[in-house]
């Protein structure tokens, strides 16, 4: 048979079909051109970029803190190295189930991971666990295969040696916040960077923190370094060396034995910090190494207020130590003089109410000198009608009283003196006669810091000094080198009448060493110390006396002793205030006794002072429901 040929109709169909099958592939290769040149022409360089990242890519180094150490050298905070373990959602395909792998190796939440990483992408990495232990970065590690996108960081973890001690000096780190990273951005700092929140960690956060660096590292295709092909090194902060006396401090927190309260120690002639605790407090390495919603939660819900430092943002009645100041705005207004007496019957009537002391049937006819030793309320309701409350006021506020200190520590309350303006101001009402009896005690509207009261302290014992307190000595490079020091600051002198001031250091003594001082259990063997007691009251009680240890404990009187030593040539001033802890005597007296023997045994005194103690003498039968002055 022949084959057939091909008629016009079909060939005219063929060659219809060869030109629409020609023209699509010209329309393919038309469109490969395009695509070829939009990709190698118009976004060439962006792709390049893309490409060059998901093999390079950019590591920032964090730079380590600086180190803190006390005025002997020794180390405070330091610096220990920390695993943490991030993901690069780009390394990997299997997100789910990468993260339910390593969730069972490192005791994590899968639920949790994804939720952190679900708004991240590409080659950014987000940290998933801070500070794991070592067999979590060995089973990270020896699995990294089956982990894609999974790697283990090494970073520089704050570590605070001396844990809750100095919580309240050397404050804590947290991750920086919103309003941080606004303000700081342009000094390096980047999301998820820790940064000084209080204390000395965050007012001296320029001189700690140091300068980041990075490192530009060539990467495989499941994120693992391959090698560096360049590296900046980041610049360690610098170190800072405190007037802090550690030996010192450890004593002071011992003796709260956690009770609510806080100690200062000032040095009388320069006001170094020697030591500042509040108690309670808290562990600043719980915030180093990330603290969880739930410790977070616990920590805000304490009624105690660790987080509160007691030592300078507290505000509390100072009771009879107050009566320093009064004894000598009185000696110097020359509305008394020092020998002569007053009668004390127990009881003190200003208008229609009737003030007591706290020794019920009275002192009799005193003289300043007793009444400072014995702490006759009495006798100081009558020096304060002789005064008025606005000379009151502007000796206290002389002795750094009702204003900030200065010291360089956030939150500082400025305490509160009250005169007739400020009850005007604030209430609208005058000034009632009845109510200056009451601040020349250290009651009523006044209100003060246990760190204004070691100054005053320290002001006293130096002669009429007031110093601005401080407790960075100086701030050394990573080699050693001095890059800033620090010193005495005055913020002010007392001119105060060289006889009047002796008299009252000798009271201040005889309070301790005398037969009737209400101080006798602040009595050292080994240094002679000078001070006074002070017994505030909480909650005003009408009716007859109640002793503090059968209130209700919230209502309970708050325990004063402030001191220096040694009385004639004085180096350290303390106070020392035990919230609701009753007598002054009996409470805060032994505890800052022991305070300033650690202080003079730490810097080497061999010292052996005569014996002053006489025989024991009560003080009283009970503590006044006005002033509790003991």
């Amino acid at each position: 048979m022949l084959p057939l040929r091909p008629t016009p109709r079909t060939q005219t169909e063929f060659r219809r079909r060869i030109r629409i099958f020609g023209l699509l592939i010209l329309l393919v290769f038309a469109f490969l051109t395009y695509r070829l040149w939009t990709l190698q022409i118009l976004q060439g360089k962006r792709y390049t970029v893309m490409s060059e990242h998901n093999r390079i890519r950019l590591e920032r180094i964090p730079a380590v803190r600086g180190m803190v150490f006390d005025r002997k050298n020794r180390l405070l905070i330091n610096s220990r190295p920390s695993f943490d373990v991030r993901y690069t959602p780009g390394d990997s395909q299997a997100r789910e189930t990468t993260l339910r792998r390593l969730a069972n190796m490192v005791d994590g939440d899968s639920e949790r991971f994804m939720e952190a990483v679900q708004h991240t992408k590409g080659s950014k990495g987000v940290t998933l666990v801070r500070d794991v232990d070592w067999p979590s970065v060995v089973a990270v590690e020896t699995h990294r295969p089956d982990l894609p996108g999974v790697y283990v960081s090494v970073k520089a973890r704050r570590s605070y040696l001396t844990d809750a001690m100095t919580a309240h000096v050397l404050g804590y780190l947290g991750e920086i916040n919103t309003q941080q990273l606004r303000d700081l951005r342009r000094k390096g700092y980047r999301r998820g960077d820790a940064i000084g929140q209080a204390g000395l960690e965050k007012r001296w956060e320029r001189h700690l923190a140091g300068r980041s660096g990075g490192e530009k590292v060539e990467v495989d295709a499941i994120g693992r370094k391959v090698r560096v092909i360049d590296r900046l090194k980041a610049t360690p902060g610098h170190n800072v060396v405190l007037t802090l006396d550690l030996d010192v401090q450890r004593v002071a927190y011992d003796a709260l034995n956690g009770r609510e309260g806080a100690i200062v120690a000032l040095d009388v002639n320069s006001g170094a910090v020697l030591a500042l605790v509040s108690t309670p407090a808290f562990d600043p390495n719980s915030f180093a190494r990330g603290m969880t919603p739930d410790e977070w939660r616990q920590l805000m819900a304490d009624n105690e207020t660790p987080l509160h430092n007691r030592a300078l943002q507290g505000h509390f009645p100072p009771g009879s130590t107050f009566k320093i100041v009064t004894a000598l705005a009185a000696l110097q207004e020359g509305v008394i003089s020092p020998t002569q007496r007053l009668f004390c019957g127990g009881t003190y009537k200003v208008g229609n109410r009737t003030l007591r002391d706290w020794k019920k049937h009275g002192h009799g006819h005193i003289a300043m000198h007793q009444a400072l030793v014995q702490s006759c309320d009495v006798y100081f309701y009558q020096l304060a009608q002789r005064l008025g409350v606005d000379k009151i006021a502007r000796y206290a506020r002389r002795f750094g009283m009702g204003a900030p200190t200065g010291i360089d520590l956030d939150g500082e309350s400025p305490g509160l003196v009250p005169d007739r303006a400020w009850k005007r101001r604030r209430f609208g009402t005058p000034w009632y006669p009845g109510e200056t009896p009451l601040v020349a005690i250290g009651q009523g509207f006044l209100g003060v810091t246990p760190l204004q009261m070691a100054s005053m302290m320290a002001t006293v014992a130096n002669g009429g000094t007031v110093y601005r307190p401080w407790f960075v000595k100086r701030v050394l490079s990573a080699e050693g080198e001095v890059m800033e020091e620090y010193g005495p600051a005055r913020t002010g002198t007392i001119d105060l009448r060289k006889e009047n001031m002796a008299f009252i250091r000798k009271a201040l003594l005889d309070v301790v060493h005398g037969r009737r001082g209400t101080g006798k259990r602040a009595r050292s063997k080994i240094v002679d110390i000078a001070g006074k007691t002070g017994t505030a009251q909480v909650a005003e009680m009408r009716g007859e006396a109640v002793k503090s240890e059968d209130l209700p404990y919230v209502v309970r009187d708050h325990a004063w002793f402030v001191a220096y030593a040694p009385a004639e040539a004085p180096e350290i001033a303390v106070a020392t205030l035990v919230e609701h802890g009753g007598h002054g005597g009996a409470t805060a007296a032994p505890i800052t006794k022991r305070v300033i023997e650690t202080y003079f045994r730490s810097e080497g005194y061999d010292m052996d002072v005569e014996d002053h103690e006489v025989p024991m003498v009560s003080a009283g039968p009970g503590p006044n429901r006005v002033s509790h002055a003991n």
